[in-house]
């Protein structure tokens, strides 16, 4: 079994001062410094970093080396799975260590998306769509969302309500979170009402329905159990599932994220738990919309009763399980490569006691779910407290 044994985690935002190197370069040092271990310690590097067009340098792995001199001539992978990268680049790590090909190794994910003007990033994240399907759609990523989003309330009705009580409560939960790109309680109405500040985007979702486009950096230090029982720190990893779904979506029914699903049933029965067991879940709301049916797909109400869980108050900070207690995308900001790396980072910190003012009382279990495109590529962690 591998475990977290060290983390490292920028503010997310518009962060016009950093490239992608220099976010790369301190999250690594700040990780390792974390962890307590030299960079020489260091067997093998992963690199999660979408790019797709939002960085001119796009041969990026070797600049996890600039960190440290000692870095140089490890092996060293640049993992890419869409919005799903950063947690490709935590299994790819994983995998080595389990194969014995390293004891430790680092993982890194980074995006800079801010630099990029607005049309482009658009058409940037439209890469992660099927684009002889979607390539024509008005208003990109947000309008494949968006078509999704119409036809849930064609088939379940208008969830215009839950969105909004999804997008207010990811934005109550960010002002907790040191690290991201919106603290500020918005409030249901604002959320639910559209005006000047909040204006439709795509279909029925609004701009708050929506997660931001950012610039950020996380980083992990992964090491095998004995490597592990040595250090300050130890998150174990329970349970992990990947689960690739076709990438048209007229080969599948899109309201189901069908590959979640399985991903989920795999993780848990690794696990040897149930969905109740865990403590709290970090999930990918690209877009409110995609929260509601994660609900559903993770087995928390049945299909097309996603509403249920946020009316109810069951994903709340205090409610039966917890969702996005890091505020998610929605508030903390969704730099591509990024996300999947802080999720585990955030994840970690829960489950040491050590999340500041986030801190879920006696967290034992948690889980995370990162997708790449609309329900795509399905990744699953499930954390454990180690001590």
């Amino acid at each position: 079994m591998t475990s977290i044994v060290g983390w490292a985690h920028t503010p997310f935002g518009k962060l016009d001062a950093e490239s992608v190197e220099s976010l790369v370069v301190r999250v690594t040092r700040e990780a390792l410094d974390h962890a307590g271990i030299e960079a020489s310690d260091v067997d093998a590097i992963m690199l999660g970093h979408f790019n797709g067009g939002f960085s001119a340098q796009d041969f990026t792995t070797s600049l996890v080396l600039q960190a440290d001199d000692r870095l140089r001539f490890k092996p060293a992978l640049r993992v890419e799975n869409a919005c799903a990268t950063g947690s490709a680049a935590v299994h790819e790590g994983l995998k080595t260590i389990a194969a014995k090909q390293a004891k430790i190794v680092l993982v890194v994910g980074v995006e800079q998306m801010t630099k990029t003007p607005g049309p482009e990033i658009g058409k940037t994240l439209l890469k992660a769509s099927y684009l002889p399907e979607d390539g024509e759609t008005p208003g990109g990523f947000a309008g494949v969302f968006g078509k999704i989003a119409a036809a849930y309330f064609q088939r379940h009705g208008d969830q215009s309500d839950a969105l909004a009580m999804i997008a207010a409560k990811n934005h109550l939960n960010g002002v907790d979170n040191p690290y991201a790109q919106m603290r500020k309680d918005v409030g249901f109405d604002f959320c639910r009402n559209e005006s000047e500040k909040n204006p439709f985007v795509a279909g029925p979702l609004k701009r708050t329905d929506c997660s931001l486009v950012s610039d950020g950096a996380a980083a992990l230090v992964l090491a095998d159990d004995d490597v592990a029982a040595t250090m300050k720190r130890q998150v174990k990893f329970r349970a992990t599932a990947h689960a690739q779904d076709f990438l048209p979506m007229s080969k599948r029914d899109i309201l189901k994220f069908e590959g979640c699903s399985v991903a989920w049933k795999r993780a848990l029965a690794e696990a040897g738990l149930s969905l109740g067991d865990l403590s709290f879940v970090e999930t990918h709301d690209c877009f409110t919309i995609a929260e509601l049916i994660e609900y559903e797909a993770m087995g928390l109400v049945p299909e097309g009763q996603g509403a249920r869980a946020i009316k109810e108050g069951w994903t709340a900070k205090d409610g039966k399980l917890p969702v996005n207690r890091s505020g998610g995308l929605k508030a903390k900001g969704h730099p591509i490569g990024a996300t999947g790396v802080s999720m585990h980072a955030l994840t970690a910190m829960q489950l040491s006691g050590e999340a500041g003012d986030m801190q879920i009382p006696n967290a034992q279990f948690g889980g995370i779910f990162n997708m790449g495109g609309a329900a795509v590529a399905n990744y699953i962690s499930i954390l454990e407290k180690a001590r």
